[in-house]
């Protein structure tokens, strides 16, 4: 099993930490599906102890974002049919109505951040590198959920992203990234247009592409 990019972390408010660490490795794909973690060899990558891993993986089991495969040992559970269909419906809801909030609030730092992340995702995409396509394609999306300035919207949509965010791994054809790609460019050229509607339009349609992919996959 290949090491997780993780190092120790300071010992304030441990709990919460550790599970935030745990929410960055799912949102971002470093824990894919089918690879295995377990409660010692976090607690040891985290140079804390067993407790509150424990606590933490307890909170994302809870959650479905992860699954206890058997005794200490954590996986990714599999997505099916009908859970795909109802994030995909849900995600349909939030993340393009955070892409619009977003337009409608663009300051220069924003579109900086969402042009460095944009790059990232063309460079993976020639690269045909998937961690790092996958890490870029949450830096992209969550620039732009974080800029909604909801709370509650982006809390919800981390919480989708969490069950799904691991199973972009799944997703490694060329034209995919390509797509993926042509529709994070249009929500970029939206943004800088301060165009709310078509922000949200490429959004819809990078969701829909994605979701439906994964559904071809099953």
């Amino acid at each position: 099993m290949s090491p997780l990019p993780i190092t120790p972390i300071a010992h304030a408010t441990m709990h919460e930490h550790v599970y935030k660490r745990l929410c960055d490795l799912l949102l971002d794909g470093s824990i894919a599906p089918g690879q295995m973690v377990t409660i010692n060899g976090l607690a040891e990558s985290f140079g804390v102890s067993a407790m509150p891993i424990r606590e933490a993986l307890k909170r994302l089991t809870a959650a479905n974002a992860l699954t206890v495969v058997s005794g200490r040992t954590i996986g990714v559970p599999n997505l099916d049919a009908d859970r795909i269909r109802d994030m995909r419906r849900v995600r349909l809801l939030l993340e393009p109505a955070a892409a619009r909030w977003a337009a409608e609030r663009i300051d220069d730092a924003f579109i900086t951040d969402l042009a460095e992340a944009l790059s990232e995702l063309e460079k993976a995409a020639a690269d045909m590198d998937r961690a790092r396509f996958v890490r870029s394609n949450h830096r992209f999306h969550f620039t732009i959920y974080r800029h909604a300035n909801s709370e509650t919207a982006l809390s919800a949509i981390e919480m989708l992203w969490l069950r799904v965010g691991p199973s972009f791994h799944l997703l490694r054809k060329e034209n995919q990234y390509r797509y993926s790609n042509m529709m994070h460019q249009a929500a970029f050229e939206a943004f800088k247009l301060g165009d709310a509607d078509a922000a949200a339009k490429a959004i819809q349609n990078d969701i829909e592409d994605g979701m439906d992919s994964l559904l071809a996959l099953l």
